[in-house]
């Protein structure tokens, strides 16, 4: 298939950045759209051009790096799915493809699609950790029972990759659904209750002082994100801040 690419490029952070066209073409629908830009990227390279800059890693859906927003949602038009496991058969021949970066305060350009998320790692170290006995008196994990209730809603609210999506996604730039997830698969066990009251106030403290918004219950952050993390997941956040601040 033949498409044209409408791309975000930006040299750095001070520069304005503007929309590029480009030309692809035999693009196969069995392509990854990662194998697409890989294609467009070897084009630009052997005319002497710049390629366009953008996260990648794993390319599994596992590591949440491939964030780009493409034609106005988080990871393309496909659900459940991160950028790197969106395939071209989603898309047809001829079409015009919109490929921008992550837009969010908090999230700032570094260049053309890549955006700077070491905000949320700022979150996950103020508070995302729990205690670990190491007296020498330590105790297997399996020796403390778990309901299986609680153990698959940690291990679903675990399986945050931290992409972004929900903030790119989100009217505000909210970043509760994966501070939300992050509160919750330590709220959810035992383990997790040395720091409970610390954890959470000191999460959403350090999520407002990245200057991310605030949820009003819109629901796309969920609609978007790769893993499916609930709203659930936001309401048990909010129910453990009160706790704490009372």
């Amino acid at each position: 298939m033949n498409l044209t690419l409408k791309i975000w490029r930006q040299k750095n952070a001070d520069d304005k950045g503007q929309l590029v066209d480009y030309k692809v073409t035999d693009i196969s629908e069995h392509m990854s759209f990662l194998e697409m830009m890989d294609v467009l990227n070897e084009q630009l390279i052997n005319k002497g051009e710049e390629p366009v800059a953008f996260d990648h890693d794993c390319r599994e859906g596992i590591c949440g790096m491939c964030s780009m927003y493409i034609n106005g949602e988080a990871h393309g038009p496909d659900r459940g799915i991160t950028t790197c496991q969106l395939h071209m058969r989603s898309f047809k021949d001829g079409d015009t493809i919109h490929i921008e970066p992550f837009r969010a305060t908090a999230f700032p350009v570094i260049k053309d699609l890549v955006v700077d998320r070491t905000s949320f790692d700022r979150i996950q170290q103020s508070g995302g950790y729990i205690s670990v006995n190491t007296s020498g008196n330590t105790q297997d994990a399996n020796a403390t029972p778990i309901s299986k209730i609680d153990a698959d809603k940690a291990m679903d609210a675990a399986t945050c990759i931290g992409c972004g999506a929900c903030v790119a996604t989100c009217k505000n730039s909210s970043a509760m659904l994966f501070v939300g997830a992050k509160v919750s698969q330590y709220a959810l066990l035992p383990q997790g209750q040395v720091e409970a009251t610390e954890r959470v106030l000191s999460m959403v403290q350090q999520m407002d002082d990245e200057g991310f918004g605030n949820c009003t219950n819109t629901g796309a952050c969920e609609v978007e994100c790769p893993k499916g993390i609930s709203l659930e997941n936001i309401a048990r956040m909010n129910r453990e801040f009160l706790k704490a601040s009372l």
